[in-house]
């Protein structure tokens, strides 16, 4: 049975025990991704690896660590072209406060003068905040972000939808999370650009076949992070969401559901993005100490991994 068809069997399933009647069609959801060819991969670097360098982090000053050079947008670049990367994340968190239209066209132009791809930006949104004027700005932020992926020529911008408590501790939640992200990805279809759902927020697989279950459009998907499933079996939670990835970001490390910390198995990710028959970015997303000595060394794993 095809994962989709295993996923509206058992909510009808569900709901039919509570008595009520479900009229699912494969129509009404985002398919899995159908892919031709072999598997590919673009390794890129997040710029979120670097974070403690940048002068500003969402909108606000930060002090740059001086454990290593600070750095800007455009360093950040220069960084990816110096370690042989791809491509490179441009994390919405690290521009700085009066960044305007010409902005991101200069660094969109300073990338591809660099051969850099850029493949993505990132926000951190929250669509589980609850109906009201909250959420009425975070979809608005969020589209304001669409627009700026545009100018950036970025094809693929990350969202998160929201915490796994939230979704668990309220139904509506994720009704609302839902429609959040379907007048999103209308507004970002527009510009032909893909919204990848993270796994943030210890979301688990199930919560995020069912989001994708209820958008029905061919430009969302998942942004999959290998050290976000904190559970019990993280390596199967990857499994049963790579045919929908439309970016994977990768981390050295992983978490148990206690939050214990252990080194990831790269070689067992790059058999689950070949085995998935993954095309397209990879981008490592650095989270440990020490990044200025230690990205390389991650990288050349990456590489063997792929």
């Amino acid at each position: 049975m095809r994962r989709r068809e295993f996923i509206e069997t058992s909510a009808a399933g569900t709901l039919a025990a509570c008595g009520l009647n479900l009229n699912m069609t494969q129509a009404d959801a985002r398919e899995p991704i159908q892919r031709s060819g072999n598997p590919r991969f673009e390794v890129g670097l997040a710029a979120y690896s670097l974070r403690n360098y940048f002068s500003y982090k969402k909108g606000i000053a930060q002090q740059p660590s001086k454990d290593g050079p600070a750095i800007d947008m455009i360093g950040f670049l220069d960084y990816c072209v110096s370690h042989n990367f791809d491509a490179a994340e441009l994390t919405s968190y690290f521009f700085p406060p009066d960044a305007d239209r010409d902005y991101f066209l200069d660094l969109k132009h300073a990338a591809f003068i660099r051969g850099v791809a850029i493949s993505g930006t990132a926000i951190g949104n929250n669509f589980t905040v609850g109906a009201g004027p909250k959420l009425e700005l975070e979809i608005a932020e969020a589209k304001r972000w669409i627009d700026r992926a545009s100018l950036l020529g970025a094809p693929h911008i990350r969202f998160f939808a929201g915490t796994s408590k939230q979704l668990e501790g309220n139904p509506k939640r994720l009704d609302e999370a839902a429609d959040a992200l379907n007048q999103c990805v209308e507004h970002a279809a527009q510009h032909g650009i893909f919204i990848g759902v993270e796994n943030h927020g210890n979301l688990t697989p199930t919560q995020l076949l069912e989001i994708m279950s209820r958008i029905d459009s061919p430009w969302i998907g998942i942004n999959l992070d290998t050290g976000n499933f904190h559970s019990k079996t993280p390596y199967k939670d990857l499994e049963d969401c790579i045919e929908y990835a439309v970016n994977i970001q990768v981390k050295v490390s992983m978490k148990t559901p206690e939050g214990k910390k252990y080194p990831a198995d790269m070689q067992r990710i790059g058999k689950i993005l070949k085995d998935g028959n993954y095309q397209g970015y990879v981008i490592l997303e650095y989270e440990d100490e020490s990044p200025y000595q230690k990205v390389p060394r991650a990288l050349a794993e990456l590489k063997r991994a792929l």
